[in-house]
């Protein structure tokens, strides 16, 4: 039984190349990567007309938005694959 897997040493890849591989195998980390970004981006421009809240509460508050935008895209992404490896696969006959 021989491995049909090819053989490839990751200590050659650029880090282009890295994040190319990277989005191809889990485009939904992209996607976490970017809200990560629009949510602190927003987060930022809210941060002049936060009232009176502390400094404190309003980043806790901005971590936890952020956080919950990640573990958002990764669990889409994981209940996608799963989905198509389990439920729409296709019988091979």
């Amino acid at each position: 039984m021989s491995n049909s897997q090819k053989i490839f040493d990751y200590s050659d890849e650029s880090q282009a190349d890295r994040l190319a591989r990277k989005s191809k195998d889990s485009p939904f980390m992209i996607i976490g990567i970017l809200g990560l970004i629009g949510v602190c981006g927003y987060g930022f421009y809210q941060y002049k007309h936060k009232g009176k809240m502390s400094t404190s509460v309003f980043l806790m508050q901005l971590r936890v938005a952020a956080q919950g935008t990640v573990v958002t895209a990764l669990t889409v992404g994981l209940a996608y694959n799963l989905a198509k490896e389990h439920l729409f696969k296709e019988k091979k006959e």
